[in-house]
């Protein structure tokens, strides 16, 4: 019996392209009920997912009574699958990590230049037919400036060495990653707390789990400098969008931009209100170069697994 696949999110052509290399059956059904894909997933040996689909305990359970044995996240995150579930069930969870840090880095510098330089105000008002040149000539060059990192992994890293680039201060903290290795490639260490006084700019790089469900609250926001950017890139939930909220409309903070949010899309959020913020629908990982690299590696750790 041939195994089959079931790619539940839109996916570029190269890994349905490499599942049916290998001699796998594979359908492509983006867009399904959690009711349909409960109904369905018992027939599928393995699914592919990027960030729509939750496969949650009961779509496992459902795969489990079937036939399923893996599920692939074409991305560095796993928070739309019930990863615990998965394991208690003996279903393999697999991802692509790493392959999409560049393009995340890149957006992460980019919302410093835009925060920076008033952009997205600017923009804004000469699509209306406004010349604020006066209004808006305020800016900071980014060079000379203090960056802290919040997580130093693949694409903090990236981060940093891109801001080296441009002549900034590099501060980091990550509690996996060893002082020795941050000096090394030129990023002062930090504490949470000195980073958060310290840095021009607060980027974050970490996943969203219990210890972090907030880290950056009302009381946080306080100890950072009143000129102060925060840049979120990772995960939504990470910041307390309420507390932010006031943070930024009292002046207490300079801007920030986010390119995802604890819930998503954000209909009612009120930050998106605010002219010192700015944002983006999830597009981090949405380069080419990027998208064809995990959809290219998810299908290869598919076929690995299955073929065995």
């Amino acid at each position: 019996m041939a195994i089959k696949i079931l790619i539940s999110d839109k996916i570029e052509s190269v890994c349905p392209a490499i599942l049916k290399e290998a001699g796998f059956e594979v359908d492509e059904k983006s867009g399904l009920s959690p009711a349909d894909l409960e109904a369905v997933i018992g027939d599928y040996d393995g699914q592919i997912v990027r960030s729509a689909t939750k496969v949650t305990e009961e779509v496992l359970k459902k795969g489990k009574a079937g036939k399923l044995k893996i599920v692939g996240r074409a991305g560095a995150g796993v928070d739309n699958i019930d990863t615990k579930a998965a394991e208690a069930l003996g279903i393999k969870v697999v991802n692509t990590p790493g392959l999409n840090s560049n393009a995340v880095a890149e957006l992460a510098v980019a919302f410093m230049f835009v925060l920076s330089r008033n952009l997205g105000p600017a923009i804004g008002s000469m699509k209306e037919g406004r010349w604020e040149k006066k209004a808006l000539s305020r800016g900071f060059e980014l060079s000379g400036k203090t960056v802290g990192l919040v997580g130093y992994g693949s694409i903090g890293s990236l981060v940093a060495k891109k801001a080296l680039g441009l002549g900034m201060k590099v501060l980091a903290f990550d509690p996996l990653v060893s002082d020795d290795k941050m000096k090394s490639e030129g990023v002062t260490p930090s504490t949470l707390e000195n980073l958060f006084k310290e840095s021009d700019h607060v980027s974050l790089h970490l996943p969203k789990n219990k210890d972090t469900l907030n880290l950056v609250n009302g009381s946080v926001l306080k100890t950072f400098k009143k000129t102060a950017c925060l840049v979120n890139c990772a995960r939504g939930g990470l910041v307390d969008e309420k507390a932010l909220f006031e943070a930024l409309k009292n002046g207490d903070l300079a801007g920030a931009a986010f390119d995802v949010f604890a819930e998503e899309p954000p209909t009612d959020n009120a930050l998106r209100s605010l002219p010192n913020f700015v944002s983006a629908p999830h597009l981090g990982a949405s380069t080419v170069e990027a998208q064809l690299g995990v959809a290219k590696k998810v299908a290869e750790l598919l076929v690995e697994h299955l073929k065995k």
